[in-house]
C-alpha cells in the first residue's frame, strides 16, 4: 500500500536522494601522509639495501670487465711484440709472418674480449633481478629454449663461428700459408671467424666455410723436402756420379741465397731404381717451407751443368744414330704366286668348263 502510495504521488523509490560524499578535511590529509610516512619509515632500510647493492654489483662489473680488457689488450700487445722481434730474420719471415700474427691476435681478442663482457654483465643483470627478488627460474628456462631454438635454426653459422675460433687459436694456419682445404687449395689470403679466403693457382679467389673444412694440409708450416731424381745410364761409374753430386750441395749450400733456403745438406740417399737402360739416384734436401720447388729447380740446373763437365752422360744425352739403309729386296718385283696356276686348287675346278649332259634320246 505504501508503494501504491508513493507511484500515486509520482515518486520512484530508487529516486531517493542519496548522502552526497564529504570533502576530504584537513585531518583526513593528514592521517594519510602518516600513514605513507610510516610505510616509508618501515620500507626505507630495504629500498637502501637493494639500491646499494645494484650500484655495488654494477661498479663491481664494470671495473670487472675494464680489468679483464685491458688484461687482453696486453696480452695482445705482448704477442704482436714478439712477432715484430723476429721479424726480418729468416725464421721470422715465414713461420712468424707480420700481417698473419696480427690479424690472429686482432681474432683472438676480439673473441676473448666479446666474451668476458658477455659473461661478466650477463651475471651482474642476473644478479640484479635477483636482488629485485624475480625469480629467475622462467627466465633461465625461456632463455634455454630459445638459445637452443636458435642454435638448431642456425647451426650452420654456429659450427662455422666455432671452428673458426679452433682454428685461429690453435693456429692451424694463417695469412701467406699454402694450404690444402680439400674443398679448395691455395693460399691464404684472408682469416675470419665464418669463411676463409683463399687465392688459388690461377688467380681465382675461394671462400671457404670454416666448418665445411674436414682436414688441412699445410704446405708453409715447419719444413719442405725438395727430391730430384738424376737418371744416368747404366754404365756410368756410380762413384763418381756421387762425388759430382756431393760436390752440387756442396756448393749450393754455400751459395746465396740458397744457404738460407736449404735447411740441411743435400742427400744422396742411392739408387731409387735400376733398369736395363737406365739408373735413378735420389737427391733429397730439407728446405723452407714453400721454397721446395725453387731449391728443385735450383739443383737440376747445377747437376746437369755438373754432368756436362764431368762427361757423365744422362739418359737421352746421346744424339740418335741414323738407321742403315736396308739392301732392295730381289723378290720384291716378282709377282706372287696365282691360285689359278694349279690345275688342281679349288679355284681352278670352280672355273673349269661345264661338260654338257649326256643325249638320253639316243
Amino acid at each position: 500500500m505504501f508503494l501504491s502510495v508513493l507511484s500515486a504521488a509520482g515518486t520512484d523509490p530508487d529516486d531517493t536522494p542519496k548522502p552526497t560524499p564529504k570533502p576530504p578535511t584537513f585531518e583526513d590529509a593528514q592521517e594519510s601522509a602518516g600513514n605513507a610516512a610510516s610505510w616509508v619509515e618501515q620500507n626505507w632500510s630495504t629500498w637502501l639495501g637493494i639500491g646499494l647493492r645494484i650500484m655495488l654489483i654494477l661498479a663491481i662489473a664494470i671495473v670487472l670487465r675494464i680489468l679483464v680488457r685491458r688484461a687482453i689488450t696486453k696480452l695482445i700487445d705482448r704477442m704482436n711484440r714478439t712477432a715484430n722481434a723476429v721479424d726480418g730474420t729468416a725464421l721470422g719471415g715465414l713461420l712468424v709472418n707480420v700481417e698473419r700474427r696480427r690479424q690472429r691476435s686482432q681474432a683472438i681478442g676480439s673473441v676473448l674480449r666479446s666474451v668476458a663482457s658477455f659473461l661478466i654483465l650477463g651475471t651482474a643483470a642476473l644478479m640484479i633481478l635477483g636482488a629485485f627478488e624475480i625469480n629467475l627460474a622462467p627466465l633461465l628456462a625461456s632463455a634455454g629454449v630459445a638459445g637452443v631454438a636458435i642454435g638448431f635454426g642456425a647451426r650452420n653459422l654456429v659450427t662455422d663461428f666455432l671452428s673458426g675460433v679452433f682454428m685461429i687459436l690453435e693456429d692451424q694456419y694463417g695469412v701467406g700459408d699454402s694450404i690444402d682445404a680439400g674443398v679448395a687449395s691455395g693460399e691464404v689470403i684472408e682469416v675470419g671467424l665464418r669463411v676463409t679466403k683463399l687465392r688459388g693457382d690461377n688467380g681465382e679467389i675461394w671462400y671457404v666455410r670454416n666448418g665445411e673444412v674436414k682436414r688441412i694440409g699445410n704446405l708453409s708450416q715447419g719444413w719442405s723436402t725438395a727430391g730430384v731424381d738424376v737418371t744416368v745410364r747404366p754404365d756410368e761409374d756410380l762413384d763418381k756420379v756421387k762425388a759430382t753430386l756431393a760436390e752440387v750441395g756442396e756448393a749450393m749450400a754455400k751459395d746465396e741465397p740458397w744457404n738460407e733456403r736449404l735447411w740441411g745438406p743435400v742427400e744422396i740417399l742411392g739408387l731409387d731404381s735400376v733398369l736395363l737402360d737406365s739408373m735413378v739416384i735420389r737427391v733429397s734436401a730439407k728446405t723452407m717451407p714453400g721454397q721446395s720447388l725453387g731449391v728443385e729447380r735450383e739443383l737440376r740446373w747445377r747437376i746437369k751443368r755438373a754432368f756436362d763437365e764431368a762427361g757423365i752422360r744422362i739418359v737421352g744425352g746421346l744424339p740418335l744414330q741414323p738407321a742403315e739403309e736396308a739392301g732392295a729386296d730381289p723378290a720384291a718385283g716378282v709377282a706372287a704366286p696365282s691360285a689359278y696356276a694349279s690345275t688342281t686348287s679349288p679355284q681352278s675346278l670352280a672355273t673349269a668348263p661345264i661338260t654338257p649332259p649326256p643325249n638320253l634320246s639316243k
